[in-house]
């Protein structure tokens, strides 16, 4: 697990869950608007493959990713006041 390939990817998820906030404002009061509905599609695909490749390279983001096989990994890399994603 890279740090800092890991906080590569959160910045993705950041970016890509602002834009998908901001494009659901803009569409309540433009529903109409086609090129703003796909940039949203394509927004919400970047924000899952992100999400997914975070899982699988830094570990779940949710209690409820984890597998059901496995114990809960994320108390075994430092805490955020250890230097744990900052």
């Amino acid at each position: 697990m890279n740090g800092s390939n890991c906080q590569q990817i959160m910045d993705v998820i950041n970016q890509a869950s602002f834009a998908v906030d901001d494009l659901l404002l803009y569409l309540d009061t433009h529903p109409c608007d086609a090129a703003a509905l796909n940039y949203y599609h394509y927004m919400v695909q970047m924000r899952k493959e992100a999400m997914e490749a975070y899982q699988s390279q830094c570990g779940p983001l949710m209690a409820d990713q984890t597998r059901s096989d496995s114990r809960f990994l994320w108390v075994e890399g430092p805490w955020p006041w250890e230097g744990g994603m900052q």
